[in-house]
C-alpha cells in the first residue's frame, strides 16, 4: 500500500513540475545604454535598492561580464 502511495505522489510531483511555469512577477528586464561616466557601481546604485554589491554582481552575472570595464554606448541588461 505504501509503495502505491509513494508512486502516486512521485507521479503527481512530476506532473506538477511539468506544467508549472516560472513567475514573471518581478517585472521585465530592462536594457540600459552605458553613458561615458557610468560604472557598474553607479548603475547598480541608481537601479537597485539594498546592497549595491549585490546589484553589481547581478548585472555582471546576467551580462556575462568578465571585467568591470564598460564602454560608452554598450547595451547591458538590468535584471529585475
Amino acid at each position: 500500500m505504501f509503495a502505491k502511495l509513494l508512486i502516486l505522489l512521485v507521479a503527481a510531483a512530476f506532473v506538477v513540475g511539468m506544467v508549472a511555469r516560472t513567475s514573471h512577477g518581478a517585472g521585465p528586464e530592462r536594457t540600459y545604454v552605458v553613458k561615458p561616466t557610468d560604472t557598474l557601481w553607479t548603475i547598480a546604485l541608481h537601479n537597485y535598492a539594498g546592497d549595491v554589491r549585490q546589484g553589481v554582481w547581478t548585472i555582471e552575472q546576467r551580462n556575462h561580464l568578465t571585467s568591470a570595464t564598460l564602454v560608452p554606448g554598450q547595451r547591458i541588461v538590468l535584471p529585475s
